[in-house]
């Protein structure tokens, strides 16, 4: 657990930032401020790995407050004036998030958080994060499966149903292509075809429209094709379509 700490003068940020929070499974709010001269309080009564610290505050502005710390916590700083990130930066913030915040921005802040908190600790969060990246839970036959990205071969799509194949056993679940997409590293896994996605590493061989992973004939449609090849290629050997 990553504990926070929020600093803004406005009612209103404070309350979004509390919000987005409380939303996030590894985040936990212990305190709020209304200006850098209230934080010292706050980090001697509580364990804090994090500020998300507004710039623009009366008394003491968010990087005067950083100039003065001789070891501040995980900042990310949050602002309406983009104009400070180079010198925000200069101080080792690990993010620059503009007002109004959209969730989906904060949540990616919040990612490289965890990221750099698990590196940091080197402890249980770190290996929990380490098999987030490496699996994923899909519900088959009734019960929850989880699936290693290195076991992967290729995902078929079949009507509603989505089925992973691995070189063990299949997997078959009632989903969309596109849902177990969103789970795939894409520097990892290419979609070769509007109903297959391919482990690139497993790839054999490419026959023209046709790819074989272990024995698995996949067809690779001509409108994916100019993708996946320079993929596999890189852009100095693939000379163009063939």
């Amino acid at each position: 657990m990553i504990n926070c700490i929020v600093v803004d003068d406005e009612p209103l940020a404070r309350e979004c930032i509390v919000n987005y929070i409380n939303q996030i499974d590894f985040l936990n709010c212990v305190g709020t401020c209304t200006n850098a001269l209230e934080i010292g309080d706050l980090l001697d009564k509580n364990q804090v790995d994090l500020l998300f610290l507004d710039i623009q505050m009366p008394k003491m502005n968010g990087l005067e407050f950083l100039k003065i710390m001789k070891k501040a916590p995980m900042t990310v700083l949050t602002t309406a004036y983009p104009n400070y990130a180079l010198e925000g930066f200069d101080l080792n913030v690990l993010d620059y998030l503009l007002k109004p915040i959209a969730f989906n921005r904060f949540f990616a802040a919040a990612t490289k958080v965890r990221k750099q908190h698990a590196l940091a600790n080197q402890n249980d969060d770190h290996v929990q994060l380490k098999e987030e990246e490496e699996c994923f839970f899909i519900k088959c036959d009734g019960k929850y499966e989880k699936i290693y990205l290195d076991a992967i071969l290729y995902v078929e799509a079949m009507q509603n149903y989505v089925v992973i194949h691995t070189e063990e056993r299949r997997y078959v679940s009632l989903l969309f292509l596109k849902n177990v997409e969103e789970k795939l590293n894409q520097n990892d896994f290419l979609r070769v075809h509007k109903s297959y996605i391919v482990a690139l590493a497993k790839i054999s061989t490419i026959d023209h429209h046709e790819i074989d992973i272990k024995g698995h004939k996949i067809p690779l449609s001509r409108l994916y094709k100019k993708k996946v090849l320079p993929k596999i290629l890189g852009n100095k050997l693939w000379k163009g379509d063939t």
